[in-house]
């Protein structure tokens, strides 16, 4: 019996040792092409969005000085869409770039500073509406889990998404916003229902 179980083993070893590099090399070579070509295909929709959005004004740097002294709360940068078409990612100026991010809130506006993206500001003239949902940009989360400040840059209605990494911050952010919207805007805006393509449970 021991003899069968070592011969069985030496088979093994010999059956598994033996194998055909060429086509394991090839189908190795094929599977970086298309994660290559992928990534490129990426890249260059992306480009191309950028592209169509060129018209879309550059939104207002942070200055250091509007912020100082100014709690802020961590928290994240979603993304941001055209207004009612929540799939539409902004690709210029890096608004479509999601990031880790430190709010301000201020008669002002919002100030968004990120990490390794743009930072910028929300003038408090340019909020039209602002709500708790489920997401923005192609992103979706749970219910409620994302503030979205809709507001005018240049000649274009935004969706920005936004959240704070703690509940209770994530509650202040959003009334605090709703306190700074202009109490004279219209209120002609896409149905919030539609903006995720899913409506509120």
């Amino acid at each position: 019996m021991r003899i069968s179980i070592a011969v069985l083993a030496e088979d093994f070893t010999e059956q598994a040792s033996v194998s055909n590099w060429p086509l394991r090399l090839a189908l190795v070579a094929v599977m970086i092409a298309a994660i290559a070509l992928a990534l490129w295909g990426m890249r260059r929709g992306w480009k191309a969005r950028a592209g169509r959005q060129a018209a879309i004004a550059e939104p207002p740097l942070l200055i250091e000085s509007d912020i100082a002294g100014l709690p802020g709360i961590s928290g994240l940068y979603v993304g941001s869409a055209t207004a009612g078409q929540w799939l539409d990612r902004i690709a210029v100026h890096d608004l479509g770039v999601r990031s880790r991010a430190t709010f301000f809130l201020s008669h002002r506006g919002l100030t968004i500073e990120r990490e390794s993206a743009r930072s910028f500001v929300i003038p408090s003239q340019a909020l039209r509406q602002v709500r708790a949902d489920r997401g923005v940009a192609g992103t979706v989360r749970g219910k409620d889990s994302v503030v979205v400040v809709t507001w005018v840059l240049g000649d274009h209605l935004i969706d920005t998404g936004i959240r704070a990494d703690d509940g209770a911050e994530h509650g202040a952010l959003l009334d605090g916003l709703m306190a700074i919207v202009p109490s004279d805007v219209a209120d002609d805006l896409p149905d919030s229902s539609e903006r995720t393509g899913q409506g509120r449970e």
